[in-house]
């Protein structure tokens, strides 16, 4: 059975601008809000929506979290790519 998440994330290069963007988000800011101001990730436009995707379709370390980790916690991952603010919506 393929399983499959739908998450957001936002793209960033350093690790410091990974961690205030997180208290940000803890203090109540809109997610997509500042997906659309800060990630260098094309789904930044459409506020880090990446969609609905099955598991292995991301890099390992972005997939492990997407799968494994809370949901709804938006928690900071590192992959070849940068700092991901990743907030996993559900999975199946």
């Amino acid at each position: 059975m393929a399983r499959a998440a739908h998450a957001l994330h936002i793209l960033v290069k350093h690790k410091e601008q990974a961690e205030d963007i997180l208290k940000q988000l803890k203090k109540g800011a809109k997610f997509q809000t500042l997906a659309k101001k800060h990630s260098s990730c094309p789904s930044g436009k459409k506020g880090g929506d990446l969609g609905e995707f099955k598991k292995g379709q991301m890099v390992a370390q972005f997939d492990k979290f997407v799968f494994s980790g809370e949901i709804l916690t938006p928690t900071i991952v590192k992959t070849r790519f940068g700092y991901h603010i990743i907030k996993t919506l559900y999975r199946t």
